[in-house]
């Protein structure tokens, strides 16, 4: 054979096996929690706008709301805007947390630990779960007692 097809033979099946391992290793550090001030913890409540389930991690978008369930609107007159990061959409659903069972004007209220830049977004604080309190702000706010918790998440 050939010198140079055997070396570019060599080389292409050190190039497949290289593949092949990559391909077959597990993505398990997809990203680190640095980002999130978990010695801070939010308690949050609003009117969910949009449910994004992701295979690493879903998110749940809301409008902030005040005390008496009125949309808290920024200086611009915009509704003040959150998010909160949970664990992945397949693990949630197992719990009940669903696109279906949660839909767009669902009031919610969330634990969560803030980004560490200030911007509203957050992941659900350790032991948190999501209050859910249907699509009328209830008397007394979204709590525990007025709602129904999903999502009791074991400790990180």
């Amino acid at each position: 054979m050939n010198t140079w097809l055997s070396r570019n033979w060599k080389i292409a099946g050190a190039c497949a096996t290289v593949l092949a391992v990559l391909a077959a290793t597990p993505a398990v550090a997809h990203h680190s929690f640095a980002m999130y001030d978990t010695t801070k913890s939010k308690t949050l409540t609003g009117m969910l706008t949009r449910f994004l389930p992701g295979a690493n991690h879903a998110q749940i978008l809301f409008s902030l709301v005040d005390e008496n369930g009125k949309v808290v609107l920024n200086d611009k007159g915009k509704p003040v805007m959150w998010g909160v990061e949970t664990g992945p959409a397949a693990n949630i659903a197992s719990k009940g947390v669903t696109v279906k069972a949660f839909p767009p004007g669902t009031i919610i209220t969330v634990t969560l630990h803030p980004l560490r830049d200030g911007r509203n977004f957050g992941t659900l604080a350790r032991g948190a779960g999501i209050i859910k309190c249907g699509t009328v702000f209830p008397k007394g706010g979204c709590t525990e007692k007025t709602g129904e918790v999903f999502m009791e998440q074991a400790p990180q």
